[in-house]
């Protein structure tokens, strides 16, 4: 049932390239002859078993966090004991990570944009009269889209999952009379046609490798998504479902081809030509379903990614659903729904047919791919233990591949390539200043505050007045008496009988074990310091924690703790190690980000605030 339910989220992407990825691999410069068309088959047949086949569903899937996937989720198990904290190549590795899941944000506005209108454009094939309506369709089609992921990747997987086995099964039945009729055409296995292709193209053959990477994208939305499903439904789908079913169609596509002798007119809308004409309208309503449900696997994608980025400390604070009781890995994210939306309606109503936005698709999404085989050597080397020989026999065919379908999408960046870069580099720049900001403001309210142990000396010696009852302070140094609680004593002059220090810590893995979670310190009869951690593909829930801690003479019941949690007001000052458009932007995301009370589910009438103004 999970492989499945995978189907209908993780394959949606990859699936639905036959409609628009072998006929845009033909043009005038590469116009489907017989050696063209072999050749290009060879290239995706290739490409599908170097790629996907082995180097994601064999090698990169092993690389799971504790189930989690990603290049953030491989990011934080290269630092795994070895963080490089404050050196060259740990800064290397942090922006490799981040920039490689930026890429991704950008792929996800994309891939909704360019499957459901190359969908709905089917409608063209039947009558022209519905030309006009491809836009408002398109645009109908994905604001339903993004409103249904309210409902929870399990529940949307199971309603897509039977529609996209359907697909493959029609993809498989489309393309296989084709190859009977025509049986020379599986001869394209044999590499040589591709090499050949290289030969007699040259470098039309090179810019039409850009064009052949459509045919994998979605592959890094296996590892992204595997959170969701787990390594094993991922990839019985693939090897017995999907792989199969996409290889019968490109290679009946080609065999049609062959067939007919057909020009580079007839080349468009190609999968729609191989369907008897009975068939066209059941095919259209079967691909469209099958492009939105394409845009599942980045959007379920975008939510994982964003999470593992507000955990680790490059993102703010925003609402997190989590959709399913059973399966962790299952979250919604409002606030990035309404984006990806937002941005997904802007690509078309702005290129407005598939054609001028297969120029924008595959940069953004081929250079993570590039950056997750880095991530993966580095990994290799450093927690496989390979023999650096092995790892390069492995590994420099991979980057090959890489390598030159990234150069080759490079030649679309005027085309809109440019479109996922820039989406990327604005995300990047996000990232990299909240995790600054947070770091700046951290070093300035411990430069300004006390250690605790010495205020806890200087309460012992002046005994102040203490009150009944039990109040929790957040700190983010154990040593280091936090701000709220010298404010509070300041101006109120009195202390709770009990005065619990409270640090949560994010660590570089999905998730802590829970006889690991709490630490508990008492500093004496009156302070104690609790340290909560959580990994970064859970989230923080004090109100249900509270309750299970025991600690002799503490009630920490949430509906009896008193809770003072901080509201800084960042006053920005000249100077500093942030550039003045940093701390604009840094202020802004602060001042945006979601409260700390609902973040770390605290009963809202526990909670008192208290403001800091601080310079930054």
């Amino acid at each position: 049932m999970l492989s499945l339910a995978a189907l209908g989220v993780v394959y949606g992407d990859i699936g639905t390239s036959p409609l628009y990825a072998f006929r845009l691999c033909f043009n005038e410069a590469t116009p489907p002859t017989e050696a063209a068309i072999l050749g290009v088959l060879s290239l995706i047949f290739w490409s599908l078993a170097g790629l996907i086949s082995i180097k994601y569903l064999t090698l990169v899937l092993r690389a799971d966090n504790r189930g989690e996937g990603g290049i953030l989720a491989l990011m934080a198990l290269v630092r795994k004991d070895k963080p490089d904290y404050g050196t060259k190549a740990g800064f290397i590795i942090v922006a490799v990570g981040l920039f490689g899941a930026a890429l991704l944000y950008g792929d996800g506005l994309i891939t909704p944009a360019i499957s459901v209108l190359s969908a709905v454009e089917g409608l063209e094939v039947a009558s022209p009269r519905f030309s006009s309506f491809v836009i408002p369709i398109s645009v109908a089609l994905l604001i339903g889209l993004f409103w249904v992921q309210k409902h929870g990747t399990q529940r949307v997987g199971s309603v897509f999952g039977p529609i996209m086995l359907i697909w493959f099964i029609t993809l498989g039945a489309l393309g296989l009379p084709h190859i009977v009729h025509m049986p020379h055409v599986l001869s394209a296995i044999n590499p040589e046609y591709a090499v050949r292709f290289f030969v007699d193209h040259k470098v039309h053959a090179f810019v039409t490798m850009g064009t052949i990477f459509l045919c994998l994208t979605g592959g890094e939305d296996l590892y992204l998504d595997m959170g969701h499903f787990g390594r094993l439904p991922i990839r019985i789908g693939w090897f017995f479902i999907v792989l199969p079913c996409l290889l019968i169609n490109y290679f009946g596509q080609g065999a049609f081809l062959l067939a007919h002798g057909l020009g580079q007119a007839d080349t468009s809308n190609l999968l729609y030509h191989l369907a008897p004409a009975w068939a066209l309208y059941p095919l259209v309503i079967l691909a469209t379903l099958a492009t939105i449900i394409a845009s599942q696997a980045v959007i379920s994608g975008a939510y994982s990614l964003t999470r593992q980025a507000m955990q680790l400390g490059f993102c703010p604070r925003m609402t997190i659903v989590h959709t399913s009781e059973s399966t962790i890995g299952q979250v919604y994210l409002p606030a990035v729904n309404v984006m990806l939306l937002v941005g997904t309606l802007s690509l078309v109503i702005g290129f407005r047919s598939s054609d001028s936005l297969a120029g924008a698709y595959g940069l953004a999404v081929s250079m993570t791919m590039m950056l997750t085989s880095v991530m993966m050597t580095i990994f290799i080397l450093r927690h496989w233990k390979w023999n650096p020989l092995l790892a390069a026999l492995v590994m420099i065919p991979i980057f090959t591949f890489d390598l030159t379908f990234f150069t080759s999408n490079a030649l679309k960046f005027k085309s809109g390539g440019w479109v996922g870069l820039a989406v990327a580099i604005i995300t990047f720049i996000f990232m990299i200043t909240w995790h600054k900001g947070r770091e700046a403001l951290g070093r300035k309210l411990m430069d300004e505050s006390l250690p605790l142990p010495l205020f806890i000396e200087d309460i012992k010696r002046n005994n102040p007045l203490r009150v009944p009852g039990t109040a929790v302070f957040m700190t983010g140094a154990v040593n280091i008496a936090p701000r709220t609680l010298l404010h509070n004593f300041k101006h109120n002059k009195v202390l709770h009988k009990n005065v619990v220090l409270l640090t949560i810590k994010n660590e570089e893995q999905p998730r802590i074990a829970e006889s690991d979670r709490v630490q508990i310190q008492r500093m004496d009869e009156s302070f104690t310091l609790i340290t909560i951690r959580y990994g970064f593909s859970e989230n923080p829930d004090l109100s249900a924690l509270f309750g299970k801690i025991k600690v002799e003479g503490l009630d920490l019941t949430p509906s009896k703790v008193t809770f003072f949690l901080g509201r800084e007001t960042l006053i920005l000052v000249p100077g500093g190690a942030m550039w003045p458009w940093r701390k604009q932007l840094f202020a802004f995301l602060s001042k945006n980000a979601l409260d700390a009370s609902r973040f770390f589910n605290i009963p809202p009438n526990r909670v008192i605030e208290v403001g800091i103004q601080v310079e930054l």
